[in-house]
């Protein structure tokens, strides 16, 4: 599952850098267009894997977390490291009561994590462990690079958009004449490529989120825990909602969009019914796995 995750992903962020080229270059009417595409994103995707961790940081106002502020967390997340086999991130806490964490990070080695004041109030020790392990399993499985790469590349296509939008019009036209030559390509790409480059992003966002369900129930092995720490984030984060930059909450733990109407096509997360379901799965093939095995043993005694 891991595997076709990894494939699925690395072939949307092949979609989100192809329609990067496309509008390049329809904007400048030739081939040139085609390899400025390229350039701009490579510088986009490079931007993102140095920077992207601060702007995420910078979005939700997180302040650093010494060990001093709060003991009992700072050693919560040490242990789940060292069963994770990582290196300890940073930590940061963000002043809201609104419960929302997320993580962020090129790498492992220069990962952190962000949680609210509201999501440590919330949750006891159990919930708030599948929480971490959760993030930690985003560090593990390198989402954090990749939410952010998708981020910025669909972030392009849009700001490609709205200077098609005007360079359609007004922009001179190419030394082939080809401005403004299908009106169907240019509405594609002034309306429905970022619509196209969102929907990636959120389906990239979705894919991981499972995955990184999976592997916090590995890593606290209590599936359980993470679902009832799932269903409360859920309940509290519609009445209060975590205010910061929206292109962002791909990272949060818990989708800060509505689940009614439309915005169920917009949501960064899967239903949050869907992964409780699955935790739940987990949860039964591991007491039916530990059943099986303590029969095994009852009878071989």
């Amino acid at each position: 599952m891991l595997r076709l995750n990894q494939i699925k992903t690395a072939g949307l962020l092949g979609l989100l850098s192809g329609l990067i080229v496309l509008a390049s270059y329809y904007l400048v009417g030739n081939e040139q267009g085609l390899y400025l595409g390229l350039a701009f994103s490579a510088v986009t995707s490079i931007g993102s894997w140095f920077y992207s961790d601060k702007a995420a940081l910078a979005a939700f106002q997180a302040q650093p977390l010494e060990r001093s502020d709060n003991p009992r967390y700072f050693d919560m997340v040490a242990k789940l490291c060292d069963r994770a086999d990582l290196p300890m991130p940073k930590l940061y806490i963000i002043p809201t009561k609104s419960p929302n964490a997320f993580a962020t990070g090129r790498n492992p080695e220069n990962a952190a994590v962000a949680a609210t004041q509201g999501i440590i109030d919330l949750l006891s020790t159990q919930e708030l462990e599948g929480v971490i392990a959760h993030e930690l399993t985003h560090i593990r499985n390198r989402d954090t690079l990749t939410q952010a790469v998708a981020g910025t590349l669909a972030g392009a296509i849009t700001f490609l958009g709205r200077i098609l939008t005007f360079g359609g019009l007004y922009l001179p036209a190419s030394r082939d004449n080809r401005r403004g030559g299908n009106p169907l390509a240019l509405l594609f790409l002034i309306v429905l490529a970022p619509l196209s480059a969102m929907l990636i992003q959120l389906g990239i966002s979705r894919t991981r989120e499972f995955s990184a369900d999976e592997g916090a129930a590995q890593i606290t092995g209590r599936p359980l825990a993470l679902a009832s720490a799932l269903q409360k984030l859920e309940t509290i984060g519609q009445q209060i909602p975590i205010n910061g930059n929206p292109s962002m909450s791909p990272l949060l733990i818990i989708n800060p969009l509505s689940k009614e109407g439309l915005q169920t096509l917009f949501r960064t997360h899967p239903t949050t019914e869907a992964r409780i379901q699955r935790l739940q799965e987990l949860a039964n093939q591991t007491s039916g796995t530990k059943g099986l095995v303590s029969s095994l043993f009852g009878k071989a005694s």
